[in-house]
């Protein structure tokens, strides 16, 4: 389950991301990092943060608490700045937010120590699982809070939902390989356990479970299929045909590795 809450208050926008999120707190008393369904990629990008990390979830890695933010049209007639008030205009209504992590810090994997190699690993399995660009060097996409990593932003993931061919289960199975890029890669000597650990947690009914949490509203607009159901199951489809085939991804992955390392 994933909980709906209401904002209450627009804090500050974050505009080093290029779709202008924000922290807004809510009715539940908290902050969070909230992804606007008028920014960007539009409702895709919510969908490849929710479904991408609720797996990261499933997967017990460190992905900040999700929930549905319910934007009220009353929240915005105060913005001065026309860009924000734009913003908020177009994304009344369910948006997607990530629990806030203050004082958290950029992961510069770089740095001293190394990467534990079962975790790298678990994350480099788990970015190449779900299609994600966005873990490079360049941006790492990982927060250091209370001492332990944290995964965020996964709207690029999922690329393949931007055009829904006849052909998204045949391309489920391929490798991936922008995997040569992740920021991890050199920690990750544990692909093959990782695999195997990932198959164990990643049931069709976990799939099943993540995939159900898109709301209605999210899957409207153009598509090629007849239903919300309909729309659900292909998502679902192309992940479990992604885990069985994921000895592509994985060689992929080590391969890159060994020219990396």
């Amino acid at each position: 389950m994933i909980k709906t809450v209401n904002a209450i208050r627009y804090v500050t926008p974050l505009r080093e991301g290029g779709s202008l999120p924000a922290i807004v707190e809510t009715d539940d008393g908290q902050l969070y990092v909230m992804k606007f369904v008028g920014a960007g990629q539009g409702p895709k990008a919510l969908i490849a943060e929710l479904v991408a990390g609720e797996i990261g979830r499933a997967l017990g890695l460190p992905v900040p608490e999700l929930v549905l933010v319910n934007l009220d049209p009353e929240l915005g007639p105060s913005e001065p700045d026309p860009e924000i008030f734009d913003l908020l205009r177009l994304s009344v209504g369910l948006n997607l937010g990530v629990r806030f992590l203050p004082n958290a810090f950029a992961y510069n994997p770089i740095l001293p120590p190394p990467l534990d190699a079962d975790l790298a690993s678990a994350i480099v399995w788990f970015d190449a699982y779900v299609t994600n660009v966005d873990r490079t060097i360049r941006n790492v996409n990982i927060l250091v809070w209370e001492k332990a990593l944290w995964l965020i932003d996964h709207g690029a993931a999922l690329y393949f939902h931007h055009d829904w061919k006849e052909d998204y289960l045949e391309r489920s199975r391929t490798p991936f390989p922008h995997i040569k890029d992740h920021a991890l890669l050199p920690f990750a000597s544990q692909l093959d356990q990782a695999d195997a650990a990932a198959k164990t947690r990643l049931t069709p009914a976990v799939i099943a479970q993540i995939v159900a949490l898109i709301p209605e509203v999210w899957l409207d607009g153009e598509s090629p299929f007849a239903s919300h159901a309909e729309h659900r199951q292909a998502y679902a489809a192309f992940l479990r045909n992604r885990l069985d085939a994921s000895r592509a991804f994985v060689q992929e992955a080590m391969n890159a590795r060994t020219l990396r390392i």
